[in-house]
């Protein structure tokens, strides 16, 4: 059976009524950035991240199962990237308003369960927080917002541990990743930049106790990181980690009743 059109917006009204009604109809929603990643990386790198690597997850799904996606949100929430030119960023509550929204009227079409689908590491609380506010609004439909990057498994295979810890942005992993899925968008340079000094006790940019970092805080280049190991045989590695690792958690997703939805919301269509 060939692979069918997973686009949401490509469907007629007709088409996403039939659609929206089926058991578990499940919609992907992909959430990126227009934010500086450098002077390799173009502004769209996690909106093109998640647009990519979902569309190759749905391709590997069965065709007949219940699952559509919407256009990529393609500007986020980047605050810490502003003082570089040409990011773009929505105010928090701009973006949970957005989401809330949006949310609201899939509910009410009788979709049983809403991905927010985040390539965005800036916007990973905030997309938590809009999916919490609006599963109270929307009690019927199950909201789980992710992250690109979380739970992969083989990664510390990959890349190194200081590149693990310390490459946040722009750095091997998202250069490599780029000439990997759309060469002709990265750059010649490829800087080391952005490196903290050693933080006391759990105190980091990133995990356990983070701080708000801004990105001028730590970097001229906005890069933070090191790129120069990039290379479009790690970025091939890279997308087969995030391919098998996301479409294992779909197929999971699509074969269960998972998360329960409380007694309340039973009585809608396709729940």
């Amino acid at each position: 059976m060939p692979p069918r059109d997973c686009r949401f917006d490509h469907l007629s009204w007709p088409a996403a009524t039939a659609a929206m009604q089926q058991p578990g109809a499940t919609v992907v929603w992909p959430f990126g950035a227009c934010e500086q990643h450098g002077p390799q990386l173009p502004l769209a790198t996690d909106a093109l991240f998640a647009e990519r690597i979902l569309d190759a997850v749905l391709l590997g799904l069965d065709p007949l199962l219940p699952i559509w996606r919407l256009p990529v949100q393609a500007i986020g929430f980047s605050p810490e990237h502003a003082s570089f030119p040409g990011t773009l960023s929505l105010p928090a509550d701009l973006l949970i308003a957005l989401v809330d929204r949006v949310g609201e009227q899939l509910a009410d079409q009788g979709v049983r369960r809403l991905v927010l689908f985040n390539a965005h590491g800036g916007q990973i609380a905030l997309l938590q927080v809009a999916a919490r506010q609006l599963r109270v609004r929307c009690p019927q439909m199950a909201v789980l917002p992710c992250f690109l990057w979380s739970g992969v498994d083989g990664l510390s295979g990959l890349i190194s541990e200081a590149e693990l810890e310390q490459g946040l942005h722009a750095a091997e992993a998202e250069t490599s990743l780029m000439l990997r899925l759309a060469p002709e968008l990265v750059g010649p340079e490829r800087p080391v930049d952005g490196l903290p000094p050693a933080a006391p006790g759990d105190w980091s940019l990133e995990g356990a106790a983070p701080c708000a970092w801004l990105a001028r805080d730590l970097s001229a280049s906005g890069v933070i990181g090191d790129s120069r190991s990039a290379s479009v045989e790690l970025g091939g590695r890279l997308e087969e980690r995030l391919v098998e690792h996301w479409l294992r958690q779909f197929k999971a997703l699509l074969a269960s009743d998972w998360p329960p939805l409380n007694a309340a919301s039973t009585g809608v269509s396709g729940s």
